[in-house]
């Protein structure tokens, strides 16, 4: 939704100073690793959340949208952020971070456009966050550089909003781009862009089953991963080698199979990656029906709609691959495409979907929808 008819000058009555834009991310691979350190591969989708911002200098925040739940104008006073359970903490987020960085903020005015669904595993926060970031390092003129902003964005999620989610999602919105795929290590947050294939394309589906990261099952994931690496003696999952099966497998159920996962999957990634820089695209798509078979069995993140969309992208002849896509328990499915056949494979999988009463998808990339 935008605000058709308001524009920033109809809200504020004065135009905006910045402005400033970030995407949501579809990640390839590498999922539910990076809160345990591990290797993620995302990119960029065309979806976008565009702020104009305008300064203050009475120390009030005032935000108007009609992009992020139902919309509305809300306002707070810098210095007197508190969490509140709406969008607005976001926003209040990002500013209580900056001020314990010693940022001097005097407040601003704010318009949020978004067309990143929410729910849908594609970091509709993430671009929020890094948007808002972005707007406030143009207006203040800030020295920060966009790594510095994926991590500002995720502090703003993670201890002030209070979703339990890694880094990958910030750092996506704030240095990924829809030509190639970024290879992230997010303990370190080194990162390296490989070009995606030219032989294919992207499918990404919105299942229309919506999900939220500071729900309980996520959380309770986190915690499962963070137990496991404490029974197996090291820091983080990242640390244990996909060898170290029967390690794995020594682990009281359900922690044996969330390592598992964990583990193979940071595998998963890097072969991901030496297949997309020799081009292969079978190997690639054997490793997203992987991932999400790992998704499904092990992390026990995905849901009967998701599967269903992923087993009916997976019949199609021209599909080198399908996985859940994002944090699970909903959200969408990404898929590995013959180049010129995305449109047509959304077509079937979407329409293969609705014949299933209150299933309704949504083609978000690839499509004539994207």
């Amino acid at each position: 939704m935008t605000m058709k008819g308001q524009s920033f000058e109809a809200v504020f009555g004065r135009p905006a100073k910045v402005v400033a834009e970030a995407p949501g991310r579809v990640n390839l691979i590498g999922e539910h690793t990076d809160y345990s350190g591990g290797y993620v591969l995302p990119t960029a989708i065309p979806q976008k959340t565009r702020i104009e911002m305008s300064p203050r200098g009475d120390g009030l925040v005032q935000v108007a949208t009609m992009s992020v739940n139902r919309g509305g104008q809300r306002w707070f006073r810098v210095g007197e952020e508190s969490r509140g359970g709406l969008w607005l903490d976001y926003v209040q987020g990002i500013t209580a971070v900056l001020r314990g960085r010693g940022v001097s903020i005097s407040g601003f005015d704010a318009r949020i456009e978004s067309s990143v669904p929410l729910g849908s595993g594609l970091s509709s926060s993430a671009s929020l966050l890094v948007a808002l970031a972005r707007a406030l390092r143009q207006m203040l003129d800030l020295s920060i550089d966009d790594v510095e902003i994926a991590r500002i964005a995720h502090a703003a999620e993670h201890d002030f909003v209070g979703a339990p989610v890694g880094n990958m999602d910030q750092m996506a919105a704030s240095l990924a781009d829809e030509h190639t795929a970024l290879f992230i290590d997010t303990r370190t947050l080194a990162f390296e862009r490989i070009p995606l294939p030219a032989e294919a394309e992207l499918l990404v589906v919105n299942s229309g089953v919506a999900h939220q990261h500071a729900s309980g099952d996520y959380k309770t994931r986190r915690a499962e991963c963070e137990r496991a690496a404490e029974l197996l003696g090291v820091p983080q999952l990242r640390d244990v080698d996909a060898a170290a099966e029967q390690r794995i497998a020594s682990l009281p159920a359900p922690l044996d199979r969330r390592a598992r996962h964990v583990v193979t999957e940071n595998a998963r990634v890097l072969a991901a990656v030496a297949a997309l820089r020799a081009g292969d695209l079978g190997r690639l798509g054997e490793l997203f029906d992987a991932s999400h078979r790992s998704m499904r069995d092990d992390f026990e993140v995905s849901v009967p709609a998701v599967d269903a969309l992923v087993e009916s992208a997976r019949a199609q002849p021209d599909v080198f691959g399908a996985r859940l896509t994002g944090g699970g328990f909903g959200g969408s499915i990404v898929a590995l495409v013959k180049r010129g056949c995305a449109e047509r494979v959304g077509r079937a999988v979407v329409e293969a979907y609705a014949r299933t009463p209150g299933r309704q998808a949504t083609v978000l990339v690839g499509g004539p929808a994207a």
